[in-house]
């Protein structure tokens, strides 16, 4: 209902209202595990990585990648839509923190009644009757709802943008997670092709040996079977290749046209990435999705103290400035000038619990946001925890895998030679060329796999992200 008011009178409803709504209902309990202490991370920072984190690798082609992925991938298209969306919802309610001014024109047709308050030259008569002006509106905002949903509109902006954030981190690890399996697959290929020229090399020593006597068709046999064999691992590793490249073009927003552009990627195994040893302490002041967690956390509250606002008056302020009369010709006339300023207040009196229904509701919210938030970090400290696990053990593996490659090389190497000259069996040579294949793909794989840790532990420390990118347009 709108009334004229009394400030006294006015202030008084709102205290005892605002005196209910703290009676009823308690603050959300949720709370945010934000000590690092009390998640076991370390007192180190962690070390910067640079916007362009991926450039160490020293592949212009990766690089290419990677601009195409940031110009051109839907995903991130998408999130960036969705900041754009934020701001403007933003700027949209910031709007209606300020007076708001319209101007309204009417002109109608109508009989005067006799009994209206006019000259009775016009009574029984049909006129046109209009009126034209400006009016003024502007919420004062006594008890800050306003200014409580510009924040969460703020903070919810924000969300956003370090959701956008966190999508450009993730699609830049995917790229070069790719790419780095691309050059898996490549190595694959190397160890099966130099498999493949080995097993013939034997297959031609059988044959030699079979027509000297010294073998039957069953070693010959077995020699042409072990390189179809390994033929058929080289067509399974060259689909592994299409695949990748397939993923590639369409992380970096390209067609089916781009397949057969690829060169082989060439990234330097030992790029030097600046990783941690340790839980950093400011892990969660890293990474984006942690941050835009939090960013929804004071969101909710924001809206919990809207919510709470909306039990107070609203208090309005109203002014118009215009024309108003009979006729046309007198609508713009110098007497027919009117103009008013007042106030409006609005109380809302039954409303069968509906606010209370709704504080409730964003109680809950704010609950919720805190829970996220809480299991966003938990996430994100084991992630990081397993990749640098991970990391070590790859390491030490990579050790002890060397040396049992070298040794089987020195076997295989060995047998070869006895085989050559008569003084073992085929099975032998088998048995040591297959524990030789195996040593090379285990080699390539414990690399592929660390370094792939390696990006994995960058993205789940946060990268690197701009603080421009969550400015406010």
């Amino acid at each position: 209902m709108k009334l004229f008011y009394s400030p006294g009178v006015c202030s008084l409803l709102g205290l005892l209202l605002g005196g209910c709504i703290s009676s009823h209902y308690a603050p959300p309990k949720e709370r945010a595990l934000e000590n690092p202490a009390d998640l076991g991370l370390s007192s180190a920072a962690a070390p910067g990585a640079g916007p362009e984190w991926w450039t160490a690798y020293q592949d212009p082609q990766l690089d290419r990648l990677l601009r195409g992925a940031q110009a051109n991938n839907p995903t991130l298209a998408k999130s960036l839509a969705r900041v754009r969306a934020a701001q403007a919802e933003a700027a949209a309610v910031r709007a209606d923190s300020w007076p708001s001014i319209t101007y309204d024109a009417i002109e109608t047709r109508k009989r005067i009644s006799g009994h209206d308050p006019v000259p009775p030259i016009y009574a029984g008569t049909p006129q046109w009757v209009g009126s034209q002006g400006f009016n003024l509106s502007w919420d004062l905002d006594f008890w800050g709802r306003q200014a409580a949903l510009v924040g969460q509109a703020n903070t919810l902006s924000d969300a956003a943008a370090l959701d956008s954030a966190s999508a450009r981190l993730a699609i830049a690890g995917a790229v070069v997670r790719s790419y780095l399996a691309l050059d898996r697959a490549y190595a694959l290929a190397d160890v099966a092709q130099r498999a493949e020229q080995q097993r013939l090399q034997i297959l031609a020593i059988t044959q030699r040996r079979l027509k000297a006597g010294l073998d039957t068709r069953v070693e010959l046999r077995q020699a042409e079977a072990a390189v179809a064999d390994v033929r058929v691992d080289l067509t399974r590793i060259h689909a592994e290749q299409d695949r990748a490249v397939h993923l590639l073009a369409a992380l970096s927003g390209q067609g089916a046209t781009a397949h057969g552009k690829f060169e082989r990627p060439r990234p330097r195994a030992d790029a030097a990435l600046v990783l941690p040893n340790s839980l950093p302490f400011d892990l969660l002041a890293r990474r984006p999705d942690v941050l835009a967690a939090r960013s929804r956390i004071v969101s909710a509250r924001a809206g919990l103290s809207a919510a709470k606002a909306a039990f107070y008056p609203d208090v309005n302020l109203l002014a118009f400035a215009g024309t108003s009369g009979i006729g046309l010709d007198n609508l713009f006339h110098g007497q027919s000038r009117t103009y008013g300023v007042g106030s409006s207040l609005h109380l809302p009196v039954f409303d069968a619990g509906r606010l209370r229904a709704e504080y409730r509701g964003k109680a809950a919210d704010v609950d919720l946001a805190v829970a996220t938030y809480n299991q966003t970090v938990l996430e994100a400290v084991q992630q990081t925890a397993d990749q640098i696990s991970d990391i070590a053990a790859f390491d030490s593996g990579l050790q002890e895998q060397q040396q049992s490659l070298d040794a089987a090389e020195d076997a295989f190497r060995l047998a070869t030679e006895r085989y050559q000259a008569g003084l073992i069996t085929y099975l032998s040579v088998l048995t040591t060329e297959t524990e030789v294949l195996s040593a090379r793909r285990q080699r390539v794989e414990l690399l592929s796999a660390r370094d792939i840790a390696r990006v994995t532990l960058l993205i789940d420390v946060g990268g690197d992200f701009g603080s421009g990118e969550f400015a406010h347009e």
